[in-house]
């Protein structure tokens, strides 16, 4: 009954006991067991159908319930153990926590034992601190107190010495005695209030204004402003009076300057007056030959009665260079129909030289005009005359080689003088321009002469095309002038060069280049050519002879050799110029124009050759294409392009060597102008037979296989072609092939061919069309019902590449094409 009841309890129990899957996963962390009695997913069935797989284990099933009650009772034995021993488990917590509460009670109450201990403690240090406190303060205030009445009795004694040295003029000892009255008169700015401390400060302004006034008046004796210096050289009076100057109103020391100065120069003035003769600029070499000895001079003199710091040298020069500017700048003004080229560059040259040799010897630290430039704040601008220029001879060389000078890194500027003097002479640089302008225009004329002297050049089959010399004599010109200017002047005149420059660009351009090619009797899109002569039977076609061609292509190289160094020149003369005028250096114009004399020759060029070829293509036209009877080798006119092309392009391509990109302009410029005059011949060949149009074709292969390798003709080296001229070329030339293969096919059925016809040539204009019809000579009556049907089979326009992809569908399908298409194809490629 009992085991009865523990069945039902357990049933209830485990209705009622269900752990969360975390719950039972820790259970099983902490407590591992094998046992499928300890399972969260135990079985009851499973678990006897385990322990009895068969009926003959039932013979056991006493001995496994022994065993399972044996279990239950040893589980409920721990279970009962477990359960009595919590029974007192409350009962010792909460005796543990009571003695917990009287522990911190305990504590407690010690704490605030301490912390009255330590503010009793605090109490008696400050009792016994508070006397040490007074002590210090005592001290501090007594020291204080001495030392300020140590200060006052140095105050007041130097102040009396300081009055007594200042009547007998003892320099010397007042400027020690003054620096260290003023340093301890500091220490009185807050005790100013005091009326005794306001009176020895008072007694020390008008000693320092007293001393001023009398050292003044000791320069003044010793150098008087009228009259000559004072006889014996410097006192040391007078050097230690610069010392006290120093400690005084830096106005009084700029007064002594200003007066030393003044009368060192005074004799400058005198010998140099504007109505003297040494004073003109032929003469500007005395000038600087007398500051020089002055120096020289001063530096024996008076080296050692100012103080090094006073920069006494520098500042008799700077005031000079003033003073010389002036000068220069009024006699100038009153003479200025004297002055020429060569007399102003002479007087320019020596005045940068003196300029010079002010920075090799001085630092240029007592410069105060804020128009010069200064070493502690370098202008962004290059100054040209600090940079170091190549030597003649290698600016020749590079001219020649077509370097203009490679754009450099701006260099700080090294001279601090330049244009202290020669900034005087800038508004009359317009003669210097006046005389470059006339200089350019006589080696224009020069150049002219040279040319129609000498002749074109000579073929140069060897190393391309020559480039003219007198264009490397211009540019070379241009570098001087551009040197020589901006030494003059980074302003205003360089822009007049540069004005000078583009307008004699120009007419290089002009005037040699353009003025130089040969000259034809008709005229298109601007440009001659030979006249369009009508080929006769074993006639020669009039072209350009082969020392024409050279011209056209020495122009051509010319032309390039001036656009990059043109561009290289604007590069240069902006670095050249102030940073504020550097927007109007503008070359832009006079590049567009050599670039117009190369887009020229190239055009010369191109219309020698396709005029050439003209004649041949009439004769092509012209040919009674339907009598021919069968396909041979190529037809003469090909025979005779192909001559003319080889010709031509080997002499052109061989003059054109050192330009590349320009012979590669020539082939493509040919090759547009070329395909389109063939296709249209081709249509002018009417009406045409089954086998006049296979020779066609074979003749389109012949001139396409040799357009292919135009750019290569004739020469030892084989370079593939350029893929841009070869794209034309295959484009062009395949569609003439199209149009003979669509000529080919037969027109019956008239829906097959109209299909072909779109197919192959993609062209959905209706003229295009009728001359197809035109050269298969059909009738008008069957022309009709082909346009007809043609209009009506006409696809939608193609989106995407699918419109240029029929293009590539050069093999005829069966369908669309005969038999004898297909053994043509076969001829071809055998002969190939």
């Amino acid at each position: 009954m009992m085991e009865e009841e523990e069945l039902e309890f357990v049933e209830e129990l485990e209705a009622v006991l269900q752990l969360t899957p975390d719950v039972q996963l820790a259970i099983e962390q902490v407590f591992p067991s094998q046992d499928p009695l300890d399972r969260a997913d135990f079985n009851a069935v499973e678990y006897i159908n385990a322990l009895f797989p068969t009926e003959q284990s039932l013979a056991n099933i006493d001995e496994v319930v022994n065993k399972i009650r044996l279990k239950i009772r040893r589980l409920d034995d721990n279970i009962r153990t477990v359960v009595r021993g919590q029974t007192n488990v409350g009962q010792d917590g909460r005796q543990a926590l009571e003695e917990a509460q009287k522990a911190i009670q305990q504590l407690f109450g010690k704490i605030k034992d301490i912390k009255d201990k330590a503010e009793k403690s605090e109490q008696m240090v400050k009792e016994i601190t508070r006397d040490i406190k007074q002590l210090d303060h005592a001290k501090r205030h007594l020291t204080t107190s001495i030392t300020t009445l140590n200060h006052l009795h140095m105050l007041a004694g130097g102040v009396d010495s300081l009055e007594a040295m200042t009547r007998r003029r003892q320099y010397g000892e007042v400027a020690n005695l003054l620096q260290g009255v003023m340093n301890v008169l500091e220490h009185f700015h807050k005790y100013m209030g005091i009326p005794q401390i306001r009176q020895l400060s008072e007694r020390v302004k008008a000693a320092q204004t007293e001393l001023g006034q009398q050292i003044l008046a000791d320069f003044e004796e010793a150098f008087p402003s009228q009259g000559t210096k004072r006889p014996g050289g410097p006192s040391n009076v007078l050097r230690d009076a610069c010392l006290v100057a120093n400690i005084l109103d830096p106005r009084i020391k700029q007064d002594i300057i200003k007066k030393f100065i003044k009368q060192h120069l005074s004799e400058y003035l005198v010998l140099f007056q504007e109505n003297q003769d040494v004073a003109w600029l032929d003469k500007i070499d005395r000038r600087y030959a007398w500051i020089k000895r002055q120096l020289v001079d001063y530096e024996e003199k008076y080296g050692r009665m100012f103080p090094r710091e006073w920069y006494m040298t520098e500042r008799i020069a700077v005031e000079f260079c003033h003073v010389t500017r002036t000068e220069l700048a009024k006699i100038m003004r009153t003479r200025a129909k004297e002055i020429e080229v060569k007399l102003l560059l002479f007087a320019i040259q020596r005045t940068t030289n003196f300029e010079g040799f002010l920075a090799k010897r001085f630092s240029g630290c007592t410069l105060t005009d804020g128009t010069l430039k200064k070493l502690d704040s370098p202008p962004p601008s290059t100054n040209p005359f600090l940079e170091d220029e190549p030597a003649p001879e290698m600016e020749e060389l590079a001219m020649e080689k077509g370097d203009l000078d490679q754009p450099k890194k701006p260099k700080a500027p090294d001279n601090p003088f330049h244009g202290i003097v020669s900034k005087c002479f800038e508004p009359h640089l317009y003669v210097y321009i006046e005389s470059q302008d006339k200089n350019l225009g006589e080696l224009i004329d020069r150049f002219v002469a040279d040319f129609k002297a000498q002749g074109p050049p000579k073929p140069n089959t060897d190393e391309g095309g020559a480039v003219l010399p007198s264009c490397a004599d211009l540019f070379v010109y241009y570098k001087k002038c551009m040197v020589q200017c901006s030494q003059l002047s980074t302003g205003e005149p360089m822009i007049a060069l540069t004005t000078i420059f583009q307008k004699y660009l120009r007419e290089y351009a002009w005037k040699i280049l353009s003025g130089n090619l040969p000259k034809t009797t008709s005229s298109s899109g601007g440009l001659t050519i030979s006249s369009l002569l009508k080929e006769k039977e074993g006639s020669e076609v009039a072209k350009f002879t082969l020392e024409e061609l050279c011209l056209i292509c020495s122009i051509l190289s010319t032309a390039e050799y001036c656009l990059a160094t043109t561009q290289q020149l604007e590069e240069k003369l902006k670095e050249k110029v102030d940073v504020s005028l550097i927007e109007r250096i503008n070359l832009t114009g006079e590049m567009d124009t050599f670039s117009t004399v190369i887009s020229s020759s190239i055009q010369l060029l191109v219309q020698d050759l396709d005029a050439a070829c003209d004649p041949a293509l009439t004769a092509m036209s012209k040919m009674q294409w339907q009598n021919v009877e069968h396909v041979g080798d190529q037809s003469p006119y090909v025979t005779s392009v192909i001559l003319h092309i080889k010709q031509n392009v080997p002499i052109i391509r061989d003059n054109l060597a050192s330009t590349r990109k320009y012979f590669t302009q020539f082939c493509i410029k040919f090759a547009n102008s070329f395909i389109p005059k063939f296709i249209t011949h081709l249509f002018k060949c009417k009406p045409i037979s089954m086998v006049g149009a296979e020779q066609l074709l074979l003749d389109t292969h012949s001139l396409k296989m040799v357009l292919l390798d135009l750019p290569s003709i004739g020469s030892q080296v084989v370079r593939k072609a350029p893929a841009s001229y070869t794209k034309i070329v295959v484009k062009g030339m395949t569609w003439a092939e199209m149009i003979l293969k669509v000529v080919m096919a037969p027109h019956e059925p008239s829906v097959v061919f109209v299909d072909n016809y779109i197919k192959l040539l993609t062209d959905c204009n209706t003229e295009t069309f009728q001359k197809i019809l035109d050269m298969k000579g059909l009738k008008r009556s069957e022309q009709s019902c082909m346009l007809e049907l043609f209009r009506q089979r006409l696809p939608t326009p193609p989106s995407g590449p699918e419109g240029s992809s029929s293009l590539s569908l050069l093999a005829p399908t069966p369908e669309q094409e005969s038999s004898r298409i297909r053994k043509l194809e076969k001829l071809i490629k055998k002969r190939l």
